[in-house]
């Protein structure tokens, strides 16, 4: 089973590698990774996902607690939630398909950022299946690059993370939304 884990983290130079080879070396396989700031500049939200049964999370979200520098730690499975992920992908035009190249990036509501005689280059960003579908699209047209960010995700409604005012005093905790 797919879980995306949350984890709101101090910000502070070295967190990341610490959380990445704790996962590393106790065997546990991150599918996707993702760090960005949050409204709060003392924390960050590093957004990741595993593959594996309940035992699999339960033993990622112990080794996490142990860790100073983690403050909250959130899984969203069983929760409503938004996911996206971001695509840069440049594909060729060289064979006379520019326009309907154009045709299916707004189809999939993509964005068209930079153009040459050669390429296209195209933001997408949405769902994982939404990102999958667009590459398999666009792979008879010949992808000459692409990069991807990690998912991110946020609990929908009035569910958040992390309550700077309720919180305050909060250690290194997991919870499930």
């Amino acid at each position: 089973m797919r879980h995306i884990l949350s984890a709101l983290v101090v910000n502070q130079p070295g967190v990341l590698a610490h959380i990445s080879g704790m996962l590393a070396s106790r065997a546990f396989n991150i599918d996707s990774l993702a760090v960005g700031a949050t409204e709060n500049p003392e924390l960050s939200r590093i957004t990741f996902v595993v593959n594996g049964d309940e035992k699999v999370l339960n033993q990622v979200r112990k080794q996490l607690e142990k860790i100073v520098t983690v403050v909250k730690v959130l899984d969203f499975s069983g929760e409503e939630f938004v996911e996206r992920d971001l695509m840069l992908m440049k594909v060729s035009t060289q064979n006379g398909t520019r326009s309907e190249i154009l045709e299916l990036v707004s189809i999939f509501r993509g964005q068209v950022v930079d153009v040459s005689l050669e390429h296209v280059m195209i933001e997408i960003s949405g769902k994982e299946s939404k990102v999958e579908a667009f590459i398999d699209t666009m792979r008879p047209f010949g992808i000459i690059e692409m990069v991807r960010t990690g998912r991110i995700a946020m609990l929908r409604g009035d569910a958040f993370i992390y309550d700077s005012k309720s919180d305050a005093n909060t250690s290194a905790e997991t919870v499930n939304a």
